[in-house]
């Protein structure tokens, strides 16, 4: 039998110490999660020299609610519903730009998102510790907490960036051929702060690629005709969209970002510059994403979904000023649904 595995920083074991004693205490074993009595020592990063002897003779088997459960903590590390908010942009893109939508399609585009984004996030995480450890803002990240360990997070990226590739492979050459370029602008974009004032649009940019990928996936054998086709108005609103609304929830971290020489428009040029910056944004995007639904010629049943979407991102902007970032939050989840349903309605109706 092989030797038991070593145990990290964030394992459950790591917050059990036990010492030697007359009277062994009870703790849960962190493989399979029943209790047991142990009267030797178990260090934080020690190894399970004794992990056979604590079980006796019994074996470890498969919990499937210990599977289930670390998936579910998993999927929160990467917010996974997040991406359920992302999705339907980019089938709105996708079907702007005309080709033929399959079954086959569908589902890899809508793989390639979440892998895109679930890399994305993972990597953010990795990079950003140093500094999210010491900013009591976001001291309770999964990764700071020790709730993901390091190793889990860099097998997340991998995951993630792997279903990214499979996926771009699986929708054609092109997808495949952008697919490091992809990767590269999503990996830099937790050091943009660390170099400039404007990591905002940078992010932008990341979210842009969504609505892109989504169009040259619909004519994945040339790439002139998918830029040729690619509702530019939509990528280029989202791309504002989440740039403003990143300029105003950089505001919470103001002073942090001030005191460690970190870029954001509020660090570099107040909390008033960052106001008329994220409205700017933000109204630009509104306008954008009402001209392109006009530009595409979509039914007036539509009209009202898109309307509302851009009023939302308006008032989001006036709510992030007045300091209500939280609801300004919840809006702007409102605003990746209407845009998306006011184009969907203005086609097929």
């Amino acid at each position: 039998m092989g030797h038991p595995r070593p145990i990290g920083p964030s394992d459950d074991a790591g917050l059990i110490l036990l010492s030697r004693s007359s009277s062994p205490r009870s703790a849960p074993c962190p493989l399979c999660r029943r209790r047991f009595t142990a009267s030797y020592t178990l260090c934080r990063l020690g190894f399970f020299e004794n992990h056979l002897k604590w079980h006796g003779s019994r074996s470890v088997s498969f919990d499937p609610e210990v599977v289930g459960a670390t998936a579910a903590r998993l999927l929160r590390f990467i917010r996974v519903e997040h991406t359920v908010f992302t999705l339907p942009m980019a089938y709105a893109a996708a079907l702007l730009a005309g080709g033929h939508m399959d079954l086959w399609r569908a589902v890899f585009i809508g793989l390639a998102v979440f892998g895109l984004r679930t890399a994305g996030m993972s990597w953010n995480n990795i990079a950003d510790y140093p500094i999210d450890r010491l900013n009591p803002r976001t001291q309770g990240r999964m990764l700071v907490a020790g709730k993901v360990s390091f190793r889990e997070a860099y097998g997340v990226f991998a995951f993630g960036a792997a279903v990214f590739i499979l996926s771009a492979a699986a929708l054609g050459r092109w997808p495949l051929i952008l697919a490091a370029p992809y990767l590269l602008v999503v990996v830099t974009y937790p050091y943009a702060k660390r170099l400039h004032c404007m990591p905002h649009l940078h992010l932008g940019l990341v979210y842009a690629l969504v609505p892109l990928g989504a169009a040259i996936a619909m004519h994945p054998d040339d790439l002139e005709a998918a830029l040729a086709k690619t509702p530019w108005l939509l990528v280029a609103a989202s791309a504002l969209w989440v740039a403003g609304f990143d300029v105003m929830y950089s505001k919470g971290d103001y002073h942090f970002d001030k005191t460690h020489g970190l870029g954001s428009v509020a660090a570099c040029f107040g909390l008033k510059t960052a106001d008329a910056t994220a409205l700017l944004l933000l109204t630009t995007s509104a306008a954008l994403y009402v001209a392109n639904h006009l530009l595409y010629g979509l039914s007036t049943w539509g009209l009202p979904a898109t309307l509302a979407g851009a009023a939302l991102e308006v008032y989001s902007a006036i709510l992030g000023a007045r300091g209500e970032v939280a609801r300004a939050f919840n809006l702007n989840l409102a605003v990746g649904l209407l845009i998306p349903l006011g184009i969907f309605t203005g086609l097929y109706t």
